[in-house]
């Protein structure tokens, strides 16, 4: 794997600051979203959002957040 590929990492934390997942890469495969990655540093994972279970989430948000994650972006 190139240096350019390592970096490109999204790291997610649980409650207590620990590392949860390391998401390597978002893809499409049909339909679904795939997400690829490890949890817990080390146990390899893929995982697929179907399009209902996207608009279910997109039903958690309220404005606000929203606003929030539009935002998010441009934070440092």
């Amino acid at each position: 794997m190139s240096k350019a590929k390592e970096k490109k990492k999204v790291m997610v934390y649980d409650g207590q600051s620990k590392e949860l997942m390391t998401i390597k890469s978002l893809s499409r495969d049909k339909n679904d979203l795939v997400i690829t990655g490890n949890i817990f540093g080390s146990m390899p994972m893929k995982a697929r959002i179907k399009p209902q279970e996207a608009r279910t989430a997109l039903k958690l948000l309220d404005f606000k957040t929203f606003l929030f994650l539009l935002t998010l972006l441009f934070r440092r």
